[in-house]
């Protein structure tokens, strides 16, 4: 219910509420949730009062509508913290997920000026380029493109990427990666990124560009991915000094 006594505006309180009931159970994924009318009667606030608290929840990814059939629960939103470096094989682990990839090419290429430049290679390098939509549960989540030096992973197969490629750099060629920087911007999915996501033409997504070194600073990996911005959120602890 509503404090109608408390500075917080009643279509914030109405937000909040619903997200409790949606973390306790009350609606899960894909349930629709009841009417404005409904609402506004439980609530005792105006249709209007629902309807801003509803529109809030819809652009915050917690509700999607649809035509002619009503309000739904959005699926969660994976959260990938900002601290630490996981490859999305550990970060699907972590969250009791199966993790999964579809290899859309894999192949050695002449290394593109810029990624060459990224990767500190002498022109004419090699590098493995390799394109892979990275699935949790069998859900399409992400399109990622690889490109790492030949000459630091000459035993680099297509089978190897199947699985997880950190998994083999660190457990199999025993080198060590220490770090990475990684930008994040909003895009828009191409017609190509909507079908393979499975997502509306025109969709938001999340798109990531990571750069990795290892422990004696040699550059290591160039990744550019599409993560699906209705299923993946980024979190971050930040200190004032």
């Amino acid at each position: 219910m509503v404090n109608k006594q408390s500075p917080m505006p009643m279509y914030y309180q109405i937000e909040e509420d619903l997200k409790q009931r949606m973390d306790r159970g009350e609606f899960a994924s894909g349930d629709m949730i009841p009417s404005e009318r409904e609402l506004s009667l439980h609530y005792d606030v105006s249709r209007m009062t629902v309807r801003q608290a509803m529109s809030n929840m819809v652009n915050d990814g917690f509700l999607y509508r649809e035509k002619g059939k009503g309000t739904f629960v959005a699926e969660k939103k994976i959260e990938q913290p900002l601290q630490g470096m996981t490859s999305f094989t550990e970060d699907m682990k972590q969250r009791g997920m199966k993790a999964s990839s579809r290899l859309l090419g894999f192949e050695t290429i002449v290394a593109p000026p810029e990624i060459s430049r990224k990767l500190d290679l002498n022109d004419e390098e090699k590098v493995y380029r390799v394109q892979r939509i990275r699935f949790a549960d069998q859900v399409p989540m992400a399109i990622e493109t690889t490109f790492v030096p030949v000459n630091l992973l000459p035993t680099l197969t297509e089978q190897t990427v199947q699985g997880s490629l950190y998994h083999f750099v660190e457990a199999e060629l025993e080198l060590k990666i220490e770090k990475a920087t990684q930008m994040i911007e909003a895009t828009i999915a191409d017609a190509d990124q909507a079908e393979l996501l499975q997502v509306a033409s025109q969709s938001a997504v999340l798109h990531i560009e990571r750069h990795s070194v290892l422990n004696d600073g040699t550059p290591f990996e160039v990744v550019k991915s599409a993560y699906r911005a209705d299923r993946y959120k980024f979190i971050s602890d930040i200190y004032r000094s």
